[in-house]
């Protein structure tokens, strides 16, 4: 799956050393027993989580990422955020959650006639709006506090994500390729983040583990 390809060895972060097992044409292998001990240990959080009712939020913007990360998270019943994070998702949950309020009403008004007192252009103006809820916060229409974990595809591309995490002392399980910090996660997960097969891989294996135990 590509898994154990990391990036250009000049690119190397130095704390990434530990699960790096050697270079092959100037490209870093990552050691795959460290990964296996990483994913395991992963799994068995997010089983410990899922068990006692929480929520684990999958995120993965990247363009290779999106429509895995949905359908693994839809998959195991978990929020997940595949476009532009929304600053103060964590920071400022409140207003995040009168969002997601808001998608919830407008979806029941669409379908509960609501809206056919009102003019065709209102109509589409309506429709407009949702469209917009939907993209942005339907894949966490479910979170209605703030999640016990999250799941992170790529931890550079989704560093405000994982800046607000830490902040809010969430824990983050994360993939981390040979080119970023691994201490900014508590579950990190040696592999390669830019493979579609490895990210594919590693986040239905997250998803499985979650789905195994959900009640």
């Amino acid at each position: 799956m590509g898994v154990h390809f990391g990036h250009q060895t000049a690119k190397r972060y130095p704390k990434a050393q530990s699960y790096i097992h050697s270079q092959r044409g100037g490209i870093h292998i990552i050691d795959l027993e460290k990964t296996q001990e990483a994913l395991k240990k992963a799994m068995e959080f997010a089983q410990k989580i899922t068990k006692s009712g929480g929520l684990i939020l999958f995120i993965g913007s990247k363009k290779q990422a999106k429509k895995i990360v949905a359908e693994a998270a839809k998959n195991c019943g978990m929020p997940y955020i595949t476009g532009r994070w929304l600053g103060g998702t964590f920071t400022n949950f409140e207003n995040i959650s009168k969002l997601t309020r808001k998608l919830d009403r407008m979806e029941k008004e669409e379908v509960d006639g609501t809206w056919e007192v009102y003019t065709k252009k209102e109509q589409v103006t309506f429709k407009k709006e949702l469209g917009k809820l939907q993209e942005t916060v339907g894949g966490i229409k479910i979170m209605k506090t703030l999640p016990k974990a999250i799941f992170v595809v790529d931890i550079r591309k989704e560093k405000t994500a994982v800046s607000e995490a830490n902040r809010m002392k969430i824990p983050i399980i994360a993939m981390v390729d040979t080119n970023v910090n691994p201490e900014k996660t508590q579950y990190p997960i040696p592999a390669n983040d830019d493979a579609v097969k490895s990210i594919d891989i590693i986040t239905n294996l997250m998803a499985s583990a979650i789905k195994e135990v959900k009640v």
